[in-house]
């Protein structure tokens, strides 16, 4: 296997994966350094957490139990439409008398009594298969997550105090039996931390599920993964939050709990050894990114790919509204300068008519006006009608 490093400009170095790989620091159970490993290969599978997200949601329906209400649920009872004609619906009704439940409707969803709509059934398809390959694709990115302390860190795990992500034991851990051992060794490395976390989580379900066997939810904790089981279930079991899986079978359920990677995994070194085995040339394939330099911006505008690429075009010519010439001159003049003249002349025409009509009427009016006034002057130097009485 082969990878790319360094920066984008300037060439490329092509150096081998062991080369580069760094390593992780092995302690013993008393918390001090034994010694070192490789990094695995799969710690630098790329991080999905949409693959993570996707298998998550589709292996976890696999343990899923079938449910239905009973097939006979609100249709238990003798009832027979009353038909048309007497002023109520055509649901039908509960026969009989002497009870305030006959007459009332039966059978539909909407009815008190009645059947629930579309009743749920057994057959309902309740397992999804996935894709092996995107299945364990999502595992190495769950497990280059788990190497990742700010993914770790930002799913809720107290890893303060502890001494190295990723966490890998050696010595005698896979055969430690007992659980006392199991808690000095915890507390040597400081991931107790984390498990007294996930005992203070501990709390009553909210729902009915409190009465259905599942009375507590409480955190998840560390994933102690083994390669031998020499007794290190039985010194882990007991504490709360605690799993253990062996590491060729490792579980996405396990390594990223609620699709959300960065689980605080706890190795054994026989186990962090044989994911070389398990991924890599001899087994497993490891994802590859599809880009080793995903800033794409940086990209574009190197001088490799800007040497190439056609020059930047212009922006678009914008071109003027078009305009009507039934209702525009200027548009009108353009296509047709007699048809504009003679469009001109007629409104000065329309305009010199306009004027003429209305001095007319003005001085017909204002004619008018001076003669009426001219009648009430005469009419009032004749004086009031019988002014001397009725005397003639």
């Amino acid at each position: 296997k082969y990878r790319a490093t360094g920066p984008f400009r300037g060439s490329l170095k092509i150096v081998k994966m062991a080369a580069t790989r760094p390593l992780c620091s092995v302690f013993a159970a008393d918390g001090s350094k034994a010694s070192d490993a490789p990094l695995p290969a799969v710690f630098t599978a790329p991080l999905r957490p949409d693959v993570v997200q996707f298998v998550h949601t589709q292996v976890n329906k696999n343990n899923r139990q079938a449910y239905s209400v009973n097939q006979h649920a609100g249709k238990m009872v003798s009832a027979l439409s009353w038909g048309t004609g007497r002023a109520v619906s055509r649901i039908p009704r509960v026969g009989g008398g002497g009870t305030q439940r006959s007459g009332q409707a039966a059978f539909g969803n909407m009815c008190r009594a009645g059947r629930m709509f579309a009743p749920t059934k057994t057959w309902r398809k309740w397992h999804r298969k996935t894709n092996t390959t995107q299945k364990r694709f999502a595992v190495a990115s769950a497990l280059a997550a788990s190497g990742v302390s700010a993914l770790v860190m930002a799913r809720g795990h107290s890893i303060e105090n502890v001494l190295e992500v990723p966490l890998v034991i050696g010595g005698s851990i896979e055969s430690t039996s007992k659980s006392s051992k199991a808690k000095e060794l915890l507390k040597a490395v400081g991931a107790f931390d984390d498990v007294e976390k996930c005992a203070a989580s501990k709390k009553i379900r909210s729902g009915k599920g409190k009465m259905r066997n599942r009375r507590y939810v409480m955190r998840r904790g560390p994933l102690v993964v083994y390669s031998n089981n020499d007794g290190v279930e039985q010194g882990f079991r007991n504490f709360p939050g605690v799993e253990l899986c062996n590491v060729e079978r490792l579980n996405l359920l396990q390594l990223a709990p609620g699709g959300h990677m960065g689980r605080f995994v706890i190795y054994t070194e026989s186990a962090f050894k044989q994911l070389d085995t398990i991924y890599g040339e001899a087994g497993k394939s490891i994802p590859q990114l599809s880009m080793q330099n995903a800033d794409l911006a940086r990209i574009i505008n190197s001088d490799e790919i800007q040497s190439v690429v056609n020059p930047a075009k212009a922006a678009n010519r914008k071109y003027l509204r078009k305009k009507n010439a039934v209702k525009n001159n200027k548009a009108l003049l353009k296509l047709s300068p007699y048809m504009a003249a003679a469009r001109a002349s007629e409104t000065r025409a329309q305009e010199e008519r306009k004027n003429k009509k209305a001095k007319a009427i003005k001085k017909k009016r204002g004619a008018s006006r001076k003669s009426a006034l001219e009648f009430a002057a005469k009419i009032s130097k004749q004086g009031e009608v019988c002014e001397n009485g009725f005397e003639m």
